[in-house]
This record gives structure tokens, C-alpha cells and sequence, in this order.
């Protein structure tokens, strides 16, 4: 059984690192999910309508749509799937990497700044948090 205290502390973790997310994609240009849809195509390769939905969280239809405007601002292009004529994958172009670069670049600067804003040059505390998230993150 978990302590309430630990409980407690789980639920200031996520909600913190929550809102620090919501906070650094207020420096995007580009829309969350259309950002999110570029990002999984850059981490995992091509992939279908119904695995982009799946790993964003989000419906099929949205995806769709968001799929459509992506590959008509030539981030994406549409190629034939190898194994299933009625399927189409999704691959990240040039561009589109261009524009997902550009929009991490400016969430990791305005933490930057953040960072520089309230540590200064120490910055140990940030490495030492970022140690703890990582362990975090990796636990199974």
C-alpha cells in the first residue's frame, strides 16, 4: 500500500511538470496536436492515420484532418503502405523537420531563460532534478 504521503508527492510531481509543459508549449508556434503528430513521425518513423491517433491520444477523424494539413504544408508526405494496399503511411519531410526543430528550439530556449532568470550560473539544482526525472522516467 502507498502512503498518503507519497501519494501526495506523486500528485505534485504531475501536476508541476504538467503545468512546466503547458508553460514551455506556450512558446510553440505550432498547434499541440499538429506538433505532436510531427514529433511522433520524427522519433518512430513513418506510420499510419490510426497509429498517429493512437500514440497522440487523439481520434481517428482529428488525426485525419491533422494529417491533411500537415502533408499539405508539405511536412509529410503520403507514400503507399508495403504491406497493406488500403493503408497509407505518413514519413516527415525536410520541412517538416525544419519546423519541428524550430518549434523545440524555441520551447527549450524559453526554459533556458527561465532557468538563467532564476539560477544564474547554478545550475547544479536543475542537473540534480533532471537526474531525478530521468530515474523516474525510466523505471519500469
Amino acid at each position: 500500500m502507498i502512503s498518503r504521503g507519497y501519494l501526495e508527492l506523486g500528485e505534485e510531481l504531475r501536476t508541476v511538470v504538467g503545468e512546466l509543459v503547458r508553460r514551455a508549449r506556450g512558446a510553440d508556434e505550432l498547434p499541440a496536436n499538429h506538433a505532436a503528430a510531427l514529433g511522433h513521425l520524427d522519433r518512430s518513423g513513418p506510420a499510419t492515420i490510426a497509429e498517429l491517433a493512437h500514440a497522440c491520444h487523439i481520434r481517428h477523424q482529428s488525426m485525419t484532418a491533422i494529417v491533411h494539413q500537415i502533408a499539405k504544408r508539405g511536412e509529410a508526405t503520403a507514400e503507399p503502405h508495403p504491406t497493406d494496399r488500403r493503408a497509407v503511411l505518413y514519413r516527415l519531410t525536410a520541412v517538416g523537420r525544419t519546423e519541428l526543430e524550430r518549434d523545440r528550439h524555441l520551447r527549450a530556449s524559453w526554459l533556458a531563460q527561465c532557468i538563467e532568470d532564476e539560477f544564474g550560473d547554478d545550475t547544479q539544482s536543475i542537473e540534480n532534478a533532471i537526474q531525478v526525472l530521468r530515474r523516474l522516467r525510466d523505471r519500469k
